[in-house]
């Protein structure tokens, strides 16, 4: 059946989303990100200390990078560590180095990551998790670039920029004596404040092409379109893991996907009440209307089996009949509610028909959030 469908289009070449020299990983022209770039663009050429700020999935360690990547010092190490995955007990040791016989097991001298990164950029990713002993250490190479391994005495001097990351409040902790005040002060040289993508929607759209592009071409697949609809719901939605949750659910829909056009499981959204309007919850409502419906005519009305809507849409039969109920959906003319006696369904598939003429699956509306929608329930 051929689809008349809206939909956006899927470039088979790496779609081109944003002019800057950035990297082709960073994408955004919206005007909360248009002002990130800026920054960047402007701190990059120096060696200042730069603290990059914002909410888990934001991107800090790509917007790190395309500092460096701007920087005099491209062509010198670039290394990173996650303050947060190395055990207190370990992470001066991985941070400075140490000497043979430092502690129980140093059998070698090891060097540290700040000398690794000498004449190059360190970035320290959760600076926030630094344990308070060794903040007055990470100072001292900030403000002299030079340490002392550990177990040794003999002074090393280096030449690295740092650049920091962070998801917490560092003011607050400071005032809460769980961070030092010069250390803060010292690494808030140049603050980037990276916006949620809740707050730049308008680049939804460029990050979902992108990202199907990237995992169709890993996965040998060819997606070539994306319905309206679709796209409407990703971009209405909240994303409270920012851009590594639309990441990750765009993956999940191309691995899903068995055709040419991209068919993500939309209940997988799930959005908070108090974060939804009435107008964006009816909005959403009427797209995975739409989206079911369409499905429904791929499908000829066909619900169950390996080619049916409910296969295409991964979600049980029991579970696409009972939405279906839930959000008035019929063929073509006919009663508006699947309440009482269903009329105008004659031209439907036996199968398809007696699955709507079932009552509504007790006990379902406690679970359907999980399986198919709380997004969009009418």
């Amino acid at each position: 059946m051929k689809d008349t469908s809206p939909v956006e289009g899927v470039s088979q070449q790496a779609p081109v989303s944003q002019p800057h020299r950035l990297g082709e990983q960073v994408i955004g022209s919206s005007p909360a990100f248009d002002s990130v770039i800026q920054q960047v663009e402007r701190v990059a050429p120096t060696d200042s200390a730069v603290l990059i700020c914002g909410e888990t999935g934001t991107g800090k360690e790509l917007v790190a990078r395309a500092i460096y990547n701007l920087s005099s010092r491209r062509h010198a190490p670039f290394v990173k560590l996650n303050c947060a995955t190395i055990p207190a007990a370990l992470l001066e040791s991985e941070l400075f180095g140490h000497e043979r016989g430092a502690f129980t097991g140093a059998v070698v001298q090891q060097l540290g990551r700040f000398q690794f990164a000498d004449r190059g950029t360190i970035f320290l990713d959760e600076i926030g998790e630094l344990p308070l002993e060794l903040q007055p250490k990470l100072l001292r190479v900030l403000q002299e670039q030079e340490f002392e391994r550990l177990g040794g005495s003999r002074t090393i001097r280096i030449n690295v920029r740092v650049l920091a990351a962070t998801n917490q409040n560092l003011l607050k902790m400071v005032h809460d004596r769980r961070f030092r005040a010069d250390l803060y002060y010292r690494l808030n040289v140049f603050p980037i404040d990276l916006p949620p993508l809740r707050a730049r929607s308008e680049d939804i759209p460029a990050l979902v092409e992108h990202f199907v592009f990237k995992f169709s071409r890993e996965m040998n697949k060819q997606i070539e379109s994306i319905p309206a609809e679709v796209m409407e719901v990703l971009r209405l939605h909240d994303w409270p893991g920012n851009i590594r949750e639309l990441e990750n659910f765009i993956k999940r829909a191309v691995i899903m996907t068995t055709g040419t056009v991209l068919r993500p499981i939309i209940g997988e959204l799930k959005r908070l009440p108090s974060q939804a309007s009435p107008m964006a919850k009816r909005t959403l409502a009427e797209a995975e209307r739409d989206h079911i419906n369409e499905v429904l005519r791929e499908t000829r009305w066909v619900l169950g089996g390996g080619n049916g809507a409910a296969a295409r849409l991964g979600v049980p039969r029991t579970t696409l009949v009972y939405r279906m109920r839930k959000l008035g959906i019929v063929r073509e003319q006919g009663s508006k509610s699947f309440r009482g006696r269903l009329s105008g369904l004659s031209d439907l598939p036996a199968e398809t028909y007696r699955d709507l003429q079932k009552s509504p699956i007790p006990g379902t509306d406690g679970a359907i959030g999980s399986t198919f929608s709380q997004v969009g329930t009418a």
